[in-house]
């Protein structure tokens, strides 16, 4: 028999109709002869308040496990309240914490990692016709204890256990349907894409577009678990009308997909720096070992000979830890001056073949400096071009580069 697993994020299951609706999904899935497990997330805005009440209950962050412990209830609330909407319908249902759907992680509380999914017994389960609805998010650590596995973890725990079970696919139901060219609440002519590569979502998922957590998708592409990211609010055949992600080998020509986004970008500016990769390495090596991920990063020479400027960005809540670190002298940096931009962002297109392609950079930045809008940083891959733009500039950024790589119209 078939297996499949389906994963509901807390828009979609936000109260009893929700639930309900996604009941109705779930029995005609089951209706169709495969074996379920369902994992669902907390309610939205469930997480966040239960993390509220962690902050109040231990504001110095000293008791993690006890916080997990917190922060897992709401996944095991609606797993439960899921399963009995399935039962209303004559289903045979049963919810599962994440350790009983065999998920082990490292001891790492609140961003803990997958170790293994020992799916043997839930397998079992759902051959036999059972439907599991298993609370995402969680699993259980080397002591015993519950961990979770940071934000949009759910999305990590239907995709280890897609793979654990060797399911046909692992369908991802949200409140948009599917994957679209950009964010539809800023460009109102984004069309939602049908096919994706696992790079490309990956892209899009690191550099801003609110899909799914990056971690998910880089398991995905390592198991080969085919996603499928569909729209439980949507009546037609989620089949059809979501977004397949796969294997899909990139075509030779380039092909711009999307354009994605990130508010949370600050820069960083070196002046006066020596030129050489001594001074590159020092600067790097202070960064790396406070664990800060650095991102777009340019030098380029200074005023007098044997200087430069060095530019980067990294995340905005990183950033004074950046600079805090860079100005401290036991660290013996070289360089003048340096300078924090809290105020920025960035843009990025996403799609096949793209840094071999001078066309497409040049589409780009002819269509960001058409609006005026300056560029800080670039980086290039294969299938992203992005560049660091000033944080008031982002929606027509992202209007421009749409309209020009036609997207409106694919």
């Amino acid at each position: 028999m078939k297996r499949l697993v389906m994963k509901f994020g807390g828009t979609s299951s936000a109260d009893q109709s929700r639930l309900d609706a996604c009941a109705a999904l779930i029995a005609a899935r089951y209706k169709q002869g495969v074996s379920l497990a369902v994992v669902v997330s907390a309610p939205a805005g469930m997480t966040d308040q239960l993390s509220q009440d962690v902050k109040k209950a231990d504001p110095k962050e000293q008791w993690p496990d006890e916080g997990d412990a917190v922060l897992a209830a709401g996944e095991q609330i609606n797993a439960a309240l899921l399963a009995m909407a399935l039962r209303r319908q004559g289903l045979d249902a049963r919810s599962l914490t994440g350790w009983q759907a065999g998920v082990l992680t490292n001891e790492k509380h609140g961003q803990a990692k997958i170790q293994n999914v020992d799916a043997t017994c839930l397998g079992k389960l759902i051959d036999t016709g059972t439907i599991a609805v298993i609370a995402g998010f969680q699993g259980l650590g080397p002591d015993g204890r519950i961990t979770t596995l940071g934000r949009g973890g759910s999305d990590l725990s239907a995709v280890a256990l897609a793979a654990a079970l060797k399911a046909e696919a692992c369908e991802i139901y949200t409140d948009v349907q599917g994957v679209y060219s950009a964010d539809p609440r800023i460009e109102t002519h984004a069309k939602p894409i049908k096919r994706l590569s696992y790079d490309e979502l990956l892209e899009m998922a690191s550099q801003g577009a609110k899909v799914m957590q990056s971690r998910s998708v880089e398991l995905a592409m390592a198991e080969k678990v085919v996603l499928r990211i569909c729209s439980s609010f949507h009546d037609g055949d989620e089949l059809t009308t979501g977004t397949m992600i796969d294997q899909q080998a990139g075509l030779e020509r380039a092909i711009v997909r999307a354009v994605s986004y990130s508010r949370d970008e600050a820069r960083i500016m070196v002046h006066a720096m020596p030129t050489g990769p001594k001074a590159l390495k020092d600067v790097f090596a202070v960064l790396s070992r406070a664990g800060l991920q650095i991102d777009l990063i340019v030098q380029s020479p200074g005023k007098r000979a044997g200087e430069s400027t060095l530019v980067f960005s990294l995340r905005r809540a990183d950033a004074q830890e950046a600079l805090d670190l860079l100005t401290n002298p036991c660290h013996n940096l070289v360089f003048q001056d340096v300078q924090l931009d809290q105020e920025m962002a960035k843009v990025s297109v996403i799609g096949i073949g793209l840094r071999s392609q001078t066309k497409m950079a040049h589409t780009m930045f002819e269509a960001l400096y058409t609006k005026g809008i300056s560029i800080g940083a670039v980086a290039t891959s294969e299938t992203r071009i992005s560049a660091l733009i000033p944080a008031d500039h982002v929606e027509v950024a992202v209007r421009a580069l749409h309209n020009a790589f036609d997207l409106d119209r694919t």
